[in-house]
């Protein structure tokens, strides 16, 4: 009897751990936690989520809309280089032509009165071409005087007490010349102009420095800037230079 109670208590020990796998499942409920866990995980990518799909894509109007002010900026710009571009070429030209071909100047004193008058402003046709009754600027001690030109090489020159010019004997008629006078003149007369040189004198002849004087003597092609073609300012007088 009491061997048969030995076994049976060592039965019930032996089956006593069962009860404690049902103490391993009862924490199951804990697994909740988890779910809360990853319920709030993926809570803020729901709201990322709705956060891009809450931007609204660009209508086709104002996709349009930009495209066309893109290529309105892209227009004006390429304008404004060709037109930028095309004044450095024409103002380059300009400089050229006026260095060149047709130099202007500016008319400084009274020697060439009434035809130019001091500050006008006169455009020139390079070469040394010249014949009688031009106007002409040419170069002496760095400067550059304007007088008109009277005779060329190997003609003879006279002026008389009045002021008459005389070339090759022959009177000058002299419009251009409001007042005539016989003014500075220290050369022996009749004179005979040297090859290559041209005998100039201004249309104002009491203050006009000219051939008259040795001290400006007869004008060399090589002094000569150009032929005064016409004046370009003031407007009033805008013409050509006769």
């Amino acid at each position: 009897m009491e061997s048969t109670d030995r076994r049976h208590i060592e039965e019930t020990t032996q089956q006593a751990p069962e009860p404690a796998s049902e103490g391993v499942r009862a924490p199951e409920p804990q697994a909740a936690p988890a779910v809360e866990a990853a319920s709030a995980t993926a809570a803020p990518a729901r709201k990322r989520t709705g956060l891009r799909r809450g931007k609204s894509m660009p209508s086709t109007e104002s996709l349009q809309a930009e495209l066309t002010k893109e290529r309105e900026r892209s227009v004006f710009f390429r304008a404004l280089r060709s037109t930028t571009f095309s004044l450095a070429v024409v103002a380059a030209a300009a400089i050229i032509v006026v260095t060149l071909v047709m130099p202007i100047l500016q008319i400084s004193g009274s020697s060439m009165t009434d035809t130019l008058h001091d500050q006008d402003i006169v455009v020139a046709l390079r070469g040394s071409d010249c014949n009688t009754g031009d106007v002409i600027a040419f170069y002496y001690n760095n400067k550059i005087l304007v007088k008109r030109v009277i005779a060329g090489a190997g003609q003879w020159v006279n002026i008389d007490d009045a002021g008459n010019v005389y070339v090759d004997g022959v009177l000058l008629d002299e419009p251009y010349v409001s007042e005539k006078s016989l003014g500075e003149c220290n050369i022996k007369l009749p004179y005979q102009v040297p090859d290559n040189r041209l005998f100039v004198m201004g249309d104002h002849r009491s203050v006009s420095v000219d051939s008259r004087s040795r001290t400006i003597g007869c004008v060399s092609d090589e002094q000569i800037v150009g032929r005064l073609i016409f004046c370009a300012w003031p407007f009033e007088r805008f013409g050509l230079v006769s």
